[in-house]
């Protein structure tokens, strides 16, 4: 079996997590690739099935044994990364992997596997629409919105290093799109 992977990401808000559900729940044969990072857990979160939750000298010890694919730190000793172990396991189970990475994180995994990945980028119809979808979702403070929204802008502008660009004004038809791009990459 090919060793292709799908890299989903967007801004905070744009809908990029329900679309990897979608694809998950589709019969395509991908697998979720659960990343590492050293955030604290929060509410319901499983180690091993949202993220593997590592020390920050475990992580450090990670990357200098060279055990992930890409990582980043996105603040002080705020690190996350792929490992290399877990596409190892998925690949082993005959499935193609199915990432839902950070912006960065989507261009460093795309810039690893060239033409074996397909990346996917899950534009919101707007700056203000991503802003009212957050203020609803009703999970974070007003100054917290604020950096989301203004690391969303920063983001935007990297959009055109993607393979391709899913507008998600109506939701129904962002997963449909997705299906059909991911569907006809896997060669399905």
């Amino acid at each position: 079996m090919e060793r292709k992977s799908v890299i989903i990401s967007a801004p905070s808000g744009a809908g990029k997590t329900t679309i990897v559900k979608h694809l998950l729940d589709s019969g395509l044969n991908l697998s979720f690739s659960v990343s590492a990072t050293t955030r604290p857990l929060r509410g319901n979160e499983i180690y091993g099935v949202d993220y593997f939750f590592l020390s920050v000298p475990e992580f450090r010890n990670r990357i200098e044994k060279n055990e992930f694919v890409e990582w980043e730190q996105v603040y002080k000793d705020l690190y996350y990364g792929t490992l290399r172990s877990e596409l190892e396991r998925i690949w082993a189970n005959d499935k193609y992997v199915l990432f839902d990475v950070d912006v960065q994180g989507a261009i460093n995994l795309k810039r690893e596997f060239g033409t074996d990945a397909i990346a996917i980028f899950i534009m919101p119809p707007s700056v203000e629409e991503l802003e009212n979808r957050l203020v609803r979702r009703g999970t974070d403070t007003p100054e917290k919105i604020k950096i989301r929204v203004d690391k969303a802008k920063e983001e935007l502008e990297l959009a055109n290093q993607f393979d391709l660009v899913i507008v998600n004004h109506q939701l129904d038809k962002a997963k449909e799109e997705a299906f059909k791009i991911v569907s006809s990459f896997l060669g399905r």
